[in-house]
């Protein structure tokens, strides 16, 4: 048995690094996310509800996450 070893976190770097650096495109996905779940509930589509559900998810947790856990600093906060 062969076992290769893959530059798997590389790979996830450098697509971390196409991630936004703004809240504005996280929540247009959210707010897609509840069009697309609402129009599911109204055709009774259960295919649509589960993609709007993902999409809040993706937009609302994971994506913002992954830009977190890739940053060498975090961002601060600035008081005014």
């Amino acid at each position: 048995m062969i076992i290769r070893r893959t530059n798997v976190p590389d790979l996830a770097l450098l697509l971390a690094a196409l991630l936004p650096h703004s809240a504005g495109p996280y929540m247009a996905l959210v707010v897609i996310g509840f069009a697309v779940g609402i129009a599911g509930h109204l055709s009774g589509s259960r295919w649509l509800v589960a993609a709007g559900v993902v999409l809040i998810f993706l937009g609302a947790f994971l994506f913002p996450l992954a830009l977190n856990l890739t940053e060498s600093t975090p961002p601060q906060l600035r008081n005014r």
